[in-house]
């Protein structure tokens, strides 16, 4: 049989078997067994640069890309990632102790979850975890308890709905005004809940974070997003001074699944959300904050 090349680091060797990186993957089934997960490090290193090299050209390197381990998670994964100079967003203690166990620098770790419990926020003021992205005052209350025991000041995010239709399926939308993920802003949630950080004793508000979904092919919604969450940061310098110095975009892109999916080239999303990033900015006299996007 002759062989068929996929794409490039996907394809049929001669035996008719799919391969990859030109391994194949039945003999790979024959080694280690069934069920097996094969992943190419040269294609997730490549997509690594792309987001990084983007960064840095469309942001000036004022920003982090950092890897959703939810999508995977194991120590190599994080070495990987760690090695390609990238974040971590984690969203449980099992993913939190897998970093720490790979040496990732936890400074660059995000951690998520709209239903951390007492010991996983422990660990992360333990391991001194960059940036806790809370979604509730139930989770600040405690954390602030928590750091004051250990006297110590927690560097939180606040998730905000910014009211974003995706257009994706409505199991994966989570950024519109009725979902359980995050404060409103309609309401006048979210900036109560910015003051209530503002007004903790072992509390700091390092910025604002958003995901409007999953598997968005339109870079539209992230472009509206960026621009909702500036003007809410604008609001809130006027209404108490702060100045918050990071918004995490979150991540959400969509890849090809199948053949009739077209997903938007990285470096055309992060060119145009920059564009609306900065151009909102100079309209608000408000300085362009760190940039963080979360890629699964």
């Amino acid at each position: 049989m002759t062989a068929m090349f996929l794409s490039e680091h996907l394809d049929v060797n001669p035996l008719g078997h799919l391969a990859v990186d030109g391994v194949d993957t039945l003999a790979l089934a024959e080694e280690y067994g069934t069920p097996l997960y094969v992943m190419s490090e040269a294609a997730i290193r490549e997509n690594c640069r792309l987001y990084q090299r983007s960064m840095e050209r469309f942001y000036g390197g004022q920003g982090m890309v950092a890897y959703a381990s939810k999508a995977f998670c194991c120590k190599a994964i994080c070495r990987l990632v760690m090695e390609e100079g990238l974040g971590l967003d984690v969203v449980s203690a099992g993913e939190l102790y897998t970093a720490r166990a790979a040496d990732f620098p936890m400074e660059k770790v995000v951690f998520h979850g709209n239903n951390k419990t007492v010991e996983e926020l422990s660990l992360a003021l333990e391991y001194g975890v960059g940036r806790i992205v809370a979604d509730n005052l139930t989770e600040l209350r405690l954390l602030d308890t928590l750091a004051a025991a250990r006297g110590m000041k927690a560097s939180v995010m606040l998730r905000v709905k910014p009211g974003i239709d995706a257009h994706t399926h409505s199991f994966i939308r989570t950024g519109q005004i009725d979902s359980k993920f995050g404060f409103a802003l309609e309401t006048g949630e979210a900036l109560a809940a910015v003051q209530a950080v503002l007004g903790a004793n072992n509390l700091q508000l390092l910025g604002l974070h958003c995901h409007i979904g999953s598997q968005i092919f339109d870079i539209e919604p992230f472009c509206h997003a960026a621009k909702v969450m500036l003007e809410f940061m604008g609001l809130i310098c006027r209404e108490t001074g702060a100045v918050l110095p990071e918004l995490n975009l979150g991540g959400g892109f969509g890849i090809q699944y199948i053949q009739e999916n077209d997903p938007v080239p990285y470096h055309r999303y992060m060119e145009k959300v920059s564009k609306v990033v900065k151009e909102t900015c100079e309209k608000l006299g408000f300085p362009t904050p760190f940039i963080l996007i979360e890629p699964g």
